[in-house]
């Protein structure tokens, strides 16, 4: 299927061709053939990022009679940035469009102008409710002409408090105007919206209703509130290319955490409702730019911000509302890519989770939070592999590399590696050392729960090493305050001969497993065996994958106490 085949016309097609738009999107070829070829009004229900604007602008402007200079469609937007987008795009689509204007009107920008642009006289209308009102008022606006009016984001419309706003709109508009409304979600309000307002609407579903995208991965972490933050630092660490938007349920939280990341050197900022419309533009076009990687954000200010290639979207919490879940995942996974919606929870939000699960039918997969080996392994990758990408400009380089190789000609090549990483991970490294575990541990199940269970596949799987190499198992653990760290400083420290390679590390409350070459093994084994750490008494072996190292390692302490009461005696 092409656009042609849909119907739009050659000055259009010249338009989106420009903009390098092939073939149509699933909406695109559902909508399109609909808005052309009759006048029946329309609810159609499709996901954000999946092409909707081009779906209704393409027919709005190919009805519009360029030689009448009067408002013939009105396109309505719940906030200022989307009315400014879906406006861009239809000046882009109408490039070879002779005498076409398209005027997007919105509070926050100057009345005035907007008042001299209408009476020069506009052909399609795009704007925010109150102050499209405001204009109505004022007499400037005359609607009588309008024959299509759309409502963009109608479920953010009504969240927003716009019912009465719509109907005092519509009151000005020809009662036998043709209506099309889109929407994300389908909530029994909207329906209301689509049955006061339209004539037997005719109904388009691209993929299922409330669904999220399909190309969105939903991740969760679960940690104490009072960790919140710290979850949210180490995501943003484990992702050194990360490109997302936070969303915050409150102003003061959307402050708050912008202000903590850039206080740690984050790329970041704040969009929410408190700010002026040009600190809003700023933000967003720093953003656009990616000047800033992290946008921290409420759900109403992030409306209508159109950004591609968001590899994130981060919920700081859960929205009360499902469709609210639905519109920010929607952000991320756009146009055939693939994203991650992150959910950043306490346990008393388990539940609520449950509810978006049933009604997006997808699962959230439970994730621990990265550790700091973990984070500061994928942040040295990421340096490697933009060493190895870095674009050299001999001309330039070469004037001054003489001069700065013999100075450093004294250090070896390896010398050179661990200074480089060093002077980029000092602080990453100090930042992390012996951080501990922050993941929120379900609480113990009880004696009788315990008979019942049976053992989890993720408990046998800690006890299995990957191939190649043996599972080393070590009676100390987290509550112990050991960590990775303090493990490769055992070995390093007493282990003689060649270096020893640390794979899997796998740190549980009371003891720790991990892997190395099996031969190897042995002498680790024998190494650790019999080590006092801060006063407990190292024991070792090569890991047993039927036995439950749990009951074993609190045996173990309870036996060594019971001796040393007995040699006290």
């Amino acid at each position: 299927m092409t656009f042609e085949e849909l119907g739009v016309r050659d000055d259009l097609l010249r338009g989106i061709s420009d903009m390098g738009f092939e073939t149509p999107m699933p909406v695109q070829e559902k909508v399109i053939p609909v808005l052309l070829g009759g006048d029946r009004d329309l609810v159609a229900l499709a996901q954000t990022g999946t092409g909707k604007t081009a779906a209704f602008g393409l027919p709005v402007l190919q009805r519009v009679d360029a030689g009448r200079h009067v408002p013939q469609a009105l396109i309505l937007a719940p906030t200022r940035e989307l009315c400014l987008q879906i406006a861009g795009d239809l000046a882009d689509f109408s490039k070879y469009m002779d005498d076409v204007t398209v005027l997007p009107v919105y509070g926050g920008s100057s009345i005035e102008s907007q008042i001299k642009a209408l009476k020069r006289g506009v052909q399609i209308i795009v704007a925010t409710p109150g102050r499209l009102i405001d204009l109505i008022n004022r007499g400037v606006v005359k609607l009588a002409d309008v024959h299509t009016v759309v409502l963009d984001e109608a479920d953010e419309m009504l969240n927003m408090g716009f019912v009465d706003s719509i109907n005092d709109i519509l009151a000005h508009v020809p009662e036998e105007r043709k209506m099309l409304m889109f929407s994300a979600t389908m909530p029994a309000e909207v329906a209301k919206i689509s049955k006061r307002f339209m004539h037997d609407p005719e109904e388009i579903v691209v993929g299922t209703r409330n669904e999220g995208a399909k190309n969105v991965r939903h991740i969760y972490y679960m940690v104490n509130a009072k960790d919140k933050y710290l979850a949210l630092k180490r995501i943003a660490d484990n992702n050194p290319n990360i490109y997302a938007i936070i969303f915050c349920r409150t102003r003061r939280d959307t402050q708050e955490i912008a202000d903590r990341l850039i206080g740690d050197g984050y790329n970041a900022d704040a969009l929410h409702g408190d700010l002026s419309q040009q600190q809003r533009d700023i933000v967003m076009k720093k953003f656009r730019d990616r000047v800033l990687t992290l946008l921290v954000a409420t759900d109403v200010a992030a409306r209508g911000l159109d950004v591609d290639d968001l590899t994130h979207v981060i919920n700081y919490g859960l929205p009360d509302d499902t469709a609210v879940y639905t519109h920010r995942s929607g952000r991320t996974g756009r146009a055939g890519k693939t994203g991650v919606s992150i959910a950043i929870i306490h346990s008393r939000e388990k539940g609520k989770l449950r509810e978006i699960e049933r009604i997006i039918g997808k699962k959230f997969e439970r994730k621990e939070v990265p550790t700091p080996e973990h984070i500061i392994e994928k942040q040295l990758y990421n340096l490697a592999d933009r060493l190895e990408r870095v674009e050299v400009n001999e001309d330039e380089i070469n004037r001054y590399f003489p001069g700065v190789k013999k100075k450093l000609a004294w250090l070896s090549t390896e010398d050179l590696l661990k200074r480089l990483l060093s002077l980029e991970f000092n602080r990453l490294l100090d930042y992390y050392k012996d951080a501990p575990a922050i993941d929120f541990i379900d609480e113990k199940p009880s004696k009788e729960r315990k008979a019942k269970t049976p053992r989890t596949e993720k408990d046998k799987d800690r006890r299995t090493a990957e191939r190649g190499m043996a599972r080393i198992y070590v009676n100390v653990g987290k509550a112990d305050g050991f960590f990775a760290g303090n493990l490769i400083d055992l070995l390093n420290k007493n282990i003689a001969g060649h270096r020893v390679d640390v794979g899997r590390i796998d740190l549980l409350p009371s003891y720790s497993l991990f892997d190395v070459r099996k031969s190897d093994a042995t002498r680790v084994v024998a190494a650790l065996k019999g080590l006092d750490f801060f006063g407990k008494r190292l024991y070792s072996e090569v890991a047993d994958q039927d036995r439950d190292y749990a009951k074993t390692s609190g045996r173990k302490e309870k036996n060594t106490k019971e001796s040393k009461r007995k040699k006290q005696k």
